[in-house]
């Protein structure tokens, strides 16, 4: 199986990866981070799998719908031509967002009279026992699942077990998790695809833009809005698990949950793209992950229900992507300590106090732990903890940790400048202390650069950052040999590594996507543009033929790698994208 063949649906409720075999091979419901229903993708051989495709096999050709989240896969076969239409339903319904947990497959004949296979096979999460079933005049139930599980068709109950049949009109099934469906089925998904693609197509109209790359941005666009969990605000990093960074190195880790960096870096692709309602919604999130650590003492992620029971377990009985295991499931960086994370929730909550569009926003809630957020941040500036890759080796007082501290610290003098004065000073003065205590600390003669950790010599790409954080201004020779550094030792054929340290997991190979998209931003705030726009346009190569990313590309076999789709590969393609075009003042 192979990541670039993959399709991801959605409607910020669950989401579903369809191959282009026309079989969904990864979906967990009813959230993200339940166990799947679907999960070939993890064991091709027992894993559950909801096919849709040609009589004989074989894949089709995958394309989204224009502007939505749609997908359609297209079959050639000897018999015939046919289309397989999927989707999650999502609309406004009763000035509500309706996304309910449901997967809609509408299959239409093309040309000639194609025959096809439809066989759905789910099990009973991590278990991989396969599930009962009882079938209606027009339903299939599926028992042991703790909510009422069920497909409804129009095709005949008896071709469902993967007998083929020959397709002579539109056809159409819907899985429900809960309640089922009592309406007509051809009126009722015909309602819905012309109410979500209505949806979608509505909320990219809403989208700012750049004068380039505005297809590569609409699709990432999309896919990251795919990652919100709407009911709680919370923002997932990927929605799989276990898809190794490499092949053969055992690194692979559970995605599903929401980390607070993460997060904040897709609230930051929001704000350029025009779209606050995510932060507003993940400030509601961070509050309620806040009142349960009142010392403020944050974990790096959480559950998207907010609750902190992560504890990192393997199946064994799980061959895992391609055999390349182990397959995981929670993730052990919940317990280490990140202190990046406390500058980034104030960089998510400042536009709350910066911006007068949104003073409906601000509460004495909100400001108390802005300010709360801010005095984490300038104590723990300095001081060791496992640092953005979370690597599980002793702590060290990491460069990026305390940049990203400055950087609230900063931010939040701003704040106080208009919402409480009296504080503006003393916030300002522990920002001046932080950036000075750093550029002491952390400058590596030897390098000419700064140093991925206090009193080192080794590099890592969050360094970069200190460029679109105004750590380091544009001018400053210091910033131009930092970004030169990182670009003469990390580089990976074109790409970038994350680090070289030694992490306890043997070397890496593979390039990192966000770490070429951040140098891409790093070049453009240089004011190179013509080399930050050939090294985007380089760097979109790597994309699926459907415009996602993965976490990590092999530039070699040129081969995505990694959980996917990954909202921090298409949050570093957004803001590349927007560093390196033009204004539309300078365009229209």
């Amino acid at each position: 199986m192979r990541l670039r063949d993959l399709g991801l649906i959605g409607n910020c409720q669950c989401s579903a990866l369809v191959e282009r075999t026309g079989a969904i091979v990864w979906c967990c419901l009813p959230r993200f981070d339940s166990e799947p229903v679907f999960s070939t993708l993890l064991d091709e051989r027992d894993g559950g799998s909801f096919l849709v495709g040609p009589a004989e096999g074989g894949a089709g050709t995958q394309a989204y719908l224009d502007n939505t989240n749609i997908l359609d896969t297209t079959f050639e076969t000897p018999s015939g031509s046919f289309r397989v239409r999927d989707f999650i339903p999502r609309f406004v319904l009763y000035d509500r967002t309706f996304r309910p947990t449901q997967i809609v497959r509408i299959v239409e004949p093309i040309a000639g009279t194609p025959r096809i296979r439809v066989a759905c096979r789910p099990t009973l999460g991590w278990s991989k026992r396969h599930a009962a079933q009882t079938a209606g005049s027009n339903h299939v139930a599926f028992e042991g699942f703790p909510a009422h599980f069920r497909l409804t068709t129009d095709i005949p109950i008896s071709y469902l077990a993967g007998r083929p049949f020959a397709l002579t009109e539109r056809r159409h099934l819907m899985l429900t998790w809960g309640a089922p469906v009592e309406e007509p089925l051809p009126a009722l998904c015909s309602r819905f695809f012309e109410e979500t693609a209505r949806y979608w197509r509505r909320w990219i109209m809403e989208c700012e833009v750049p004068p380039l790359f505005q297809r590569e941005v609409i699709r990432s666009a999309l896919a990251l809005k795919l990652h919100c969990f709407e009911d709680t605000g919370a923002i997932v990093a990927a929605l799989t698990t276990s898809i190794p960074e490499a092949p053969g190195t055992g690194r692979t880790w559970d995605y599903r949950y929401c980390w607070l960096r993460d997060a904040y870096y897709s609230l930051s692709a929001f704000r350029l793209l025009g779209h606050f309602e995510e932060r507003e919604q993940f400030v509601r999130y961070l509050i309620n992950v806040a009142s349960s650590a009142p010392d403020l003492d944050l974990a790096p992620l959480y559950r998207i229900d907010a609750e902190s029971d992560l504890e990192e377990r393997t199946l064994d009985h799980w061959p895992g992507f391609n055999g390349e295991g182990p397959v995981r499931v929670g993730n052990g960086a919940a317990t280490q300590r990140q202190h990046d994370v406390f500058g980034e929730m104030v960089l998510a909550l400042s536009p709350v106090f910066l911006d007068e569009r949104f003073g409906a926003e601000r509460s004495p809630a909100t400001l108390d732990l802005l300010q709360r957020l801010a005095r984490k941040a300038a104590a723990v500036a300095g001081t060791p903890d496992a640092g953005i890759w979370e690597i599980r080796a002793s702590p060290r007082t990491q460069t990026f940790s305390s940049v990203m501290c400055w950087a609230g610290v900063d931010r939040m003098a701003a704040v106080a400048g208009h919402c409480c004065r009296d504080q503006a000073d003393r916030f300002r003065s522990a920002a001046d202390r932080i950036r000075a205590d750093i550029l002491a600390r952390a400058w590596s003669e030897r390098r000419s650069s700064l140093a991925a950790s206090y009193g080192g010599d080794e590099l890592d790409a969050a360094l970069l950052q200190t460029a679109s954080l105004r750590f380091l201004r544009a001018d400053d020779e210091r910033l131009r040999q930092t970004v030169a550094a990182v670009q003469a030792d990390l580089a990976i054929g074109g790409w970038l590594k994350r680090y070289r340290t030694e992490d306890g997991l043997g070397t890496q190979t593979t390039a990192f996507v966000l770490c070429t998209f951040w140098m891409v931003e790093a070049l453009a705030v240089l004011g190179r543009l013509d080399e930050a726009r050939a090294l985007l346009e380089r760097s979109l190569a790597a994309a699926s033929p459907l415009g996602l990313l993965s976490e990590d590309f092999a530039p070699g076999e040129a081969r995505l790698w990694g959980n996917y789709p990954q909202a921090y590969s298409h949050v570093g393609l957004i803001h590349a994208a927007f560093a390196a075009s033009p204004r539309w003042a300078d365009v229209l």
